[in-house]
């Protein structure tokens, strides 16, 4: 159902139920919450790339799991959907680099996903779509996160029609980083994954969360926070570290290079 492979500073996150597109329920929803905290908690993680097993990158919510929660209470519902909006925002908030490999289809939910990480590659056949009108519904809990990462015009769109579009209109519309052949696919990956990796984690984590901070500010308000910010973030060990090396003509000591 989940797989988790660590390779230095590398952790991925592979959605494993193939026969089902590799779609969400209950409980890998569970399954990836606890992992995501597990690797939250690991310095040793410094970049986190999440994928699908075999052809597909995610299908979103799985239906047979949607349709036993028709019996269930509002309450029970509610539970339900707070458990996965929780791991979005988990993922949206996380202080590690966080990369979506698009191996193939994502719909719904995994659209937002997708959304919620800060880099995509997908591959070039890769198709995604909005699909929860079609069947009545609206995507609600990733909501927040496509509007982020596309803008409100092209979000709002895609919410009520639905539909398919594929890797070149979601590399215009911000939804995805990079669009690659499948024979470059992986290559691309590595090279994005290896680029990350030679920035301070500590930093990437702060460059992260200012980006969050200053998007609900007006201009006035973001020149004492911004100054405050650089003033504390260059006394940190791990900046003085960097500029020390740059100025040394040497890798700082978190650089990986593979």
């Amino acid at each position: 159902m989940l797989e988790v492979i660590r390779e230095g500073g590398i952790a991925r996150v592979v959605l494993s139920r193939p026969e089902v597109g590799n779609a969400f329920n209950s409980e890998l929803v569970a399954r990836v919450t606890e992992a995501w905290n597990e690797l939250e908690g690991d310095q040793s993680v410094r970049v986190v790339v999440v994928t699908g097993a075999g052809k597909h990158f995610s299908a979103g919510a799985d239906l047979k799991w949607m349709m036993r929660m028709k019996d269930a209470s509002e309450e029970e519902n509610l539970r339900d959907a707070e458990a996965t909006a929780r791991l979005f925002h988990l993922i949206y908030n996380s202080s590690k680099a966080v990369v979506a490999r698009v191996n193939g289809a994502a719909r719904a939910g995994a659209v937002g996903l997708i959304a919620a990480c800060d880099l995509a590659v997908a591959v070039e056949r890769a198709t995604f779509g909005l699909s929860e009108v079609r069947i009545g519904l609206a995507p609600a809990v990733i909501s927040p996160f496509l509007v982020r990462k596309m803008g409100v015009g092209v979000a709002r769109r895609l919410f009520i029609t639905g539909e398919v579009f594929g890797a070149s209109e979601a590399l215009r519309w911000g939804l995805v980083s990079h669009v690659a052949s499948a024979a470059e696919f992986d290559q691309t990956l590595d090279q994005l994954v290896a680029n990350l990796l030679v920035c301070g984690p500590q930093a990437v984590a702060a460059a992260k969360s200012l980006s969050v901070a200053i998007a609900g500010m007006d201009l006035a308000q973001t020149e004492r926070y911004t100054a405050s910010f650089i003033a504390r973030l260059r006394r940190t060990p791990e900046a003085l570290e960097g500029m020390s090396a740059f100025l040394e003509h040497r890798d700082p000591s978190w650089c990986e290079r593979k």
